[in-house]
């Protein structure tokens, strides 16, 4: 492993906010974890989560075309390029800010990237990814009448809009990518998992979805020939037994470790089984690779050594 790594950074939900002003301040700390790292040497691609954003623009262009005569409806994909321009637009000028005071001159660029997916992925006929706002169940059923929309109870608060999370295959952008970072720029890219499409002979369709960021920050981490996928969430370490009297803290597991987890049914579909799931691809992908799952505040630490769960294979 080299001393100085090729590193793709998947930010989780807590280090975004769910407003723009509660985005601005969270990411001035986001930004301080990524300029230990870049101080340290490491060259970074960051991917980032949009779940809130995306259902935020959703929801107010959705408000906008039924108030105004006016706004048109605003299609998915293109609620997810907004979102990937706003999340990119705080995290670039906060991890600038953060570099310059440092007396580190690197530029910090976000990219709009799509990420292509099979139209034929399973994934579309059985939506589950909710999105936007919740609605009561004769708002819902009027949506599905009118807009085609799946829509599913949610835990007793009401009923959302649903849509597939298919596999990423490709990322459209990815040779802009190794470009950016031969010049010695620092990237920001996949945002929200990317936005979903699908080819049509020399055509990019975009089409209604939500790609796991983490899955996707998975596939730029192979097409760009990263060393290390470090998966950044709300805790320091991946548990089994989690919140049972049998909880242990793991240090590192091998990727046919943590398949019999799976398995066993140790980790929520929800939360930390994604994340596993990337984690085991990554490092499957090269006997040279690792990933690693940490927190936010403890990514430079969890890097060298000293704390996360390392995934090798």
């Amino acid at each position: 492993m080299k001393a100085k790594r090729r590193i793709v950074v998947a930010l989780g939900g807590n280090a975004l906010g769910n407003t723009p002003e509660a985005q601005k301040k969270l990411v001035r700390k986001t930004a301080e974890t990524i300029a230990d790292l870049v101080e340290a040497g490491h060259e970074l691609v960051i991917a980032h989560g949009n779940g809130p954003q995306v259902g935020m623009i959703n929801l107010a262009m959705d408000m906008a075309s039924k108030s105004l005569a006016k706004t048109p409806e605003m299609p998915f994909p293109e609620c997810g390029a907004m979102s990937q321009g706003y999340i990119g637009y705080h995290l670039q000028n906060a991890i600038r800010e953060s570099l310059m005071n440092r007396g580190i001159d690197k530029p910090v660029v976000s990219l709009v990237t799509q990420v292509v997916v099979d139209p034929n992925d399973p994934a579309f006929k059985a939506p589950s990814k909710p999105i936007g706002a919740f609605y009561t169940k004769v708002e819902a059923a009027q949506m599905v009448s009118d807009r085609g929309f799946v829509m599913k109870e949610d835990a007793g608060r009401g009923y959302r809009r649903v849509v597939a999370s298919p596999q990423p295959l490709d990322v459209v952008e990815k040779e802009t990518v190794k470009a950016l970072l031969a010049l010695g720029q620092l990237v920001i890219t996949v945002g929200g998992g990317g936005i979903p499409v699908y080819r049509e002979g020399n055509a990019l369709v975009g089409i209604d979805a939500v790609i796991d960021k983490d899955f996707a920050s998975e596939k730029i981490a192979e097409l760009v020939d990263a060393d290390e996928l470090i998966i950044l969430t709300a805790v320091e370490k991946v548990a089994i037994g989690f919140g049972t009297p049998e909880e242990k803290w793991l240090d590192k597991m091998s990727v046919d470790e943590a398949q019999t987890y799976i398995e066993a049914g140790y980790f929520a579909a929800g939360s930390m089984l994604p994340k596993v799931r990337a984690a085991m691809r990554f490092a499957a992908s090269a006997a040279d690779r690792r990933s690693l799952i940490t927190a936010l505040e403890k990514a430079k630490e969890g890097i060298e050594g000293d704390t996360g769960t390392v995934v090798y294979k």
